[in-house]
């Protein structure tokens, strides 16, 4: 009997193991699942009822179509909590030859109980303890319609301690579900606080110094040309407005951040006038794809301050953008002074007191993305430096503006107007 109850806690391990992979589970708020999410859920449930028959028959101790049925119903919402108590009654009548209107009562009530309590007290329904009562209650009035409309049927075929003992250990798999999907929310709930505590740190690192040379240009703009102080005062609002908000979200739209490097772009140019020449390309209809944020400015900002900053003359700071297969890419480059190809990992990359934004851009990039994006830099001395991001394609609810087959190509210096 202990080998039939731990092949059924694999099982329910192996079925919470494949909820953890769907990423609207891992939300604190699961009562916004997606209709993919709950497809997915439905056939995990339907196929943790299937093998109740198709793998281990005995049910008296454990039976683990209980808990798919009200495990379904709180990890998914009532309908997949009722599809899956449709199925597994059918299952116990043509299997079990138990009588049907006794366990479709039972069935369907877990499921619906657990399907408005994960609709209405999403909260509640993720906590384990909500499982296993749940589950504990739908076993006691299943036996108990069973003792009282069919008693032969559930005594010929469970003794009278598997009757008493086996509402607990069911509960205590529904509860096992739970606790495994609610770890896996936890340490998504570390990285998307990790990620935004690196947001932070670039942020201590690039506010003070950018803030001094805004401050300074404003301050030599009121002496030549004070009718523009009002229109760079707005660009300083609004590059700090977006810096305030947007560390708050894991993914930003494209527009946004590229509105976020306008702005600084815009207030760099009241200090360096037109020595920065901006040649933009971007594939039109990714407006709406999604990337974490503050994950372009400061590379175009290292492109500025360690680029063209290196050298008296006039500089190109490109901007490349496009779909490329399933990922989006984003490559900037500039033809300042650069650095030698060897020692490109250890100055961008390298262990060192102050951690420089492209390696702390790296670690955010691999707790949000794990192996799934590339971040690489390429430099020459004298032949410029090009930083290339590549990360999983997304895109959020907005309609782009245009068709992604065409391209925006935009060549112009950035100069006080």
């Amino acid at each position: 009997m202990e080998e039939v109850i731990l092949s059924k806690v694999c099982v329910l391990v192996t079925a919470a193991f494949l909820l953890t992979l769907v990423p609207g589970f891992r939300r604190p708020d699961r009562s916004l699942l997606s209709v993919r999410d709950r497809g997915t859920a439905l056939l995990v449930f339907l196929l943790l009822g299937f093998l109740e028959e198709a793998v281990v028959r005995e049910t008296g101790w454990f039976n683990q179509r209980i808990v798919a049925v009200c495990a379904a119903g709180l990890v998914a919402g009532p309908v997949v909590g009722l599809i899956v108590g449709i199925v597994v009654t059918l299952l116990a009548v043509a299997y079990d030859g138990l009588p049907l209107a006794t366990i479709g009562v039972s069935m369907l009530a877990g499921g619906l109980a657990g399907g408005l309590l994960q609709r209405w007290r999403p909260r509640i329904a993720q906590s384990p303890w909500a499982g296993f009562l749940l589950t504990l209650a739908v076993s006691w009035l299943r036996d108990g319609l069973l003792l009282l409309f069919a008693p032969r049927t559930v005594l010929a075929a469970h003794a009278w301690h598997q009757l008493g003992v086996a509402p607990f250990i069911q509960g205590l798999g529904t509860a096992l579900i739970l606790a495994i999907v609610a770890q896996a929310r936890q340490r998504d709930d570390q990285a998307r606080a990790a990620a935004s505590a690196e947001v932070r740190a670039m942020q201590a690192r690039m506010n003070p110094h950018f803030l001094f040379n805004a401050l300074n240009a404003l301050a030599a703009l009121a002496t030549v040309a004070p009718r523009e102080v009002p229109r760079a005062v707005g660009r300083l609002r609004k590059f700090l407005r977006a810096s305030f908000d947007q560390p708050e979200q894991a993914l930003v739209p494209l527009e946004e951040e590229l509105a976020v490097v306008r702005a600084y772009l815009d207030i760099e140019a009241l200090r360096i006038g037109n020595r920065l020449r901006l040649e933009q390309t971007i594939q039109a209809g990714l407006s709406n794809a999604l990337l974490p944020p503050f994950s372009l400015q400061p590379i175009v900002e290292n492109a500025v301050q360690h680029g063209l900053h290196s050298t008296p003359q006039a500089g190109r700071l490109g901007i490349a953008i496009g779909a490329v297969g399933e990922y989006l890419e984003v490559s900037v480059s500039d033809d300042g002074r650069g650095v030698p190809s060897a020692d490109v990992e250890k100055i961008f990359f390298g262990n060192r007191s102050e951690v420089h934004a492209m390696a702390l851009l790296r670690r955010r990039l691999q707790g949000l993305y794990h192996t799934s994006f590339r971040l690489e830099v390429r430099s020459e001395l004298e032949h410029g430096t090009t930083v290339t991001m590549r990360i999983p394609l997304r895109r959020g609810s907005g309609a782009p503006q245009k068709s992604a087959d065409d391209t925006v190509c935009d060549f112009y210096h950035f100069a006080p107007r």
